[in-house]
């Protein structure tokens, strides 16, 4: 399973791997267990996606994290939606491809964490 393989292996040392479909997205008892291994204020949505919202002092800090985060999708291949305004940055997160929550979601969710503490 999946989610048993991550375990050895921190979310956010992990690379995202192609998904074009084909496969379920996870059951809810995978999405909880691999949302403990996320930081706190990521929210999960109908079992369907993953959400978080990010405080800024000002437009420049959202702006800053919002490209961040999008050279971060590129490099990983997965893009999550993600809407900017001054002081805040939301992020929301799924696998398109599935219509739903695959590991990748939860891999991305980690490293924007780690691009949310690095500054």
């Amino acid at each position: 399973m999946a989610v048993a393989t991550q375990m050895t292996c921190a979310l956010s040392d992990r690379k995202c791997a192609p998904c074009e479909g084909g496969v379920s997205p996870l059951e809810a008892e995978e999405i909880a267990t691999l949302k403990e291994a996320l930081d706190s204020g990521w929210h999960i949505v109908e079992n369907h996606h993953l959400e978080k919202s990010y405080g800024f002092d000002d437009f420049q800090g959202a702006l800053s994290f919002t490209n961040k985060i999008g050279a971060l999708a590129e490099d990983q291949g997965h893009h999550p939606e993600i809407h900017l305004g001054w002081g805040k940055v939301r992020v929301e997160i799924w696998t398109h491809a599935v219509s739903g929550l695959t590991e990748n979601d939860f891999i991305l969710a980690a490293k924007i964490d780690d691009i949310g503490r690095r500054g």
